[in-house]
């Protein structure tokens, strides 16, 4: 059944982000003359969309701008430039208030701890949202025990206890029924399940997969784990020093890498499998600052595929596969760059499972059942 809140059709991206940037200026030392300020470029002319009913994994080295890029979406920190189109609308304009959006549009943060009131108990937590949006309280609180009862948490024994009663993954599993109180078409998850340990960490993403199945939701999922990020993911995207450098499905990404950084990262992944290990370390240095970032292309100073191009010409996206883009100036057509022969690709994984711990499995087909 079609959603009635859908307003373009499923080939109009529920959320199309054009050219995101957001800098946090330093403080100057001494007297402060002297030019303008310096930044942090913690998001630089970031574009992207996400499609109705997918997953959109995003991943990235620490500091790469992931979860800024997740607070800008959610408008918990406002943008320098760029816009957010929800569904055809303009976020906060007059189609769309910016109350609105947050309804349609909530997060999972990854401190299940911190992420609750400690003096609410989990019913009250839950039931919070819809109250503020105008639900009666006891309709409300009816919404919050069918929700615990949802996410496997019996409202008989959790409704009336407080955070510091409940395990991390219990916890975790209220944050999942408190965003789903308002009934949202997009939920936010940033590193949800990377403070749980493996076991629950597969019990939560089962969940997840779940309700979104049930809910008809779209997520975009921020995660370091790329094993996760493969399995739950319909598309990837891939960001370096506060840019996206390829954005594509994810068994291409993953078996297909275009951009040298993606490769990189995913040669980066512990491997029980002799054909994937590898002696040599797959990035060389540190990312470079992110208040001075190298010309031209961001990665050149650490790739080693970098041409004397890389450093004087920005890449542009291009689509060397239909859908599948890479800001890579190999993949550029008239970009000065010479091309050699492919890199080669990392072979895939042969486990057939992310997880099988104490009988819990997570199998790749099983997103698509």
């Amino acid at each position: 059944m079609a959603d009635p809140r859908d307003i373009g059709g499923p080939r109009q991206p529920l959320l199309r982000v054009q050219h995101l940037q957001k800098h946090f200026p330093l403080k100057r030392k001494g007297l402060g003359f002297g030019g303008p300020r310096p930044a942090v470029r913690a998001v630089d002319d970031v574009s992207f969309d996400i499609r109705k009913g997918e997953t959109l994994g995003v991943v990235g080295e620490s500091g790469c701008g992931k979860s800024t890029t997740a607070r800008l979406l959610m408008q918990l920190t406002v943008q320098d430039k760029g816009e957010l189109v929800f569904d055809g609308q303009a976020v906060g304009g007059p189609g769309l208030p910016l109350r609105e959006f947050r309804r349609q549009t909530q997060m999972v943060f990854q401190d299940s701890y911190s992420s609750l009131n400690p003096r609410m108990t989990i019913e009250d937590s839950v039931a919070f949202g819809p109250t503020v949006h105008g639900v009666s309280a006891k309709a409300a609180l009816a919404r919050a025990h069918d929700l615990l009862a949802r996410v496997g948490l019996d409202p008989a024994r959790f409704a009336g206890r407080y955070p510091h009663e409940l395990s991390g993954g219990q916890r975790q599993r209220v944050n999942i029924a408190r965003a789903l109180a308002l009934e949202p078409r997009l939920v936010i998850l940033d590193e949800a399940v990377s403070a749980l340990d493996k076991s629950v960490e597969a019990q939560v993403l089962n969940l997840l997969e779940d309700l979104k199945r049930d809910f008809g939701l779209t997520y975009l999922f921020i995660s370091h784990d790329l094993q996760v990020v493969r399995y739950v993911s319909d598309r990837v995207l891939v960001m370096y020093l506060g840019q996206v450098v390829e954005v594509g499905p994810a068994e291409q990404v993953f078996d297909a890498p275009r951009h040298p950084y993606t490769r990189a990262l995913l040669q980066s992944m512990p491997s029980t499998d002799p054909l994937r290990r590898t002696t040599e370390a797959p990035l060389s240095g540190d990312p470079p600052n992110p208040i001075d970032p190298p010309s031209g292309c961001r990665f050149h100073t650490r790739c080693a595929f970098a041409q004397a191009v890389c450093s004087q010409l920005m890449p542009r996206f291009v689509e060397p596969v239909p859908g599948h883009g890479v800001a890579c100036l190999r993949w550029q057509p008239g970009s000065g760059y010479v091309a050699g022969p492919d890199f080669p690709q990392p072979a895939p994984p042969k486990e057939d499972t992310l997880a099988s711990l104490h009988g819990i499995n997570i199998f790749p087909e099983a997103r698509h059942g």
